[in-house]
């Protein structure tokens, strides 16, 4: 099951796990489209891998499968 990591990596937007909007690679590493699109062009600065759209978990089963709470921040961003 994907952890749902609840912000982007590089600039720290929330990314709900039941809505759209969020990047991540085959580790799970998750941006924020802007920064998925704009900054990184598709490519995980830390793996290497390609970023693609994270799939949604549906609203009701965030309570028995809720995302995970614990933020991954990049020292500096994406640059």
């Amino acid at each position: 099951m994907l952890e749902m990591r609840p912000g982007c990596e590089c600039c720290d937007k929330d990314l709900p796990a039941d809505k759209e909007g969020a990047f991540i690679c085959s580790f799970e590493c998750t941006f924020c489209q802007d920064c998925a699109e704009n900054t990184l062009h598709y490519d995980c600065p830390n793996c290497g891998g390609k970023l693609i759209p994270r799939p949604l978990r549906p609203t009701a089963k965030l309570i028995q499968f809720p995302a995970v709470s614990k933020r991954i921040l990049k020292a500096g961003g994406c640059k």
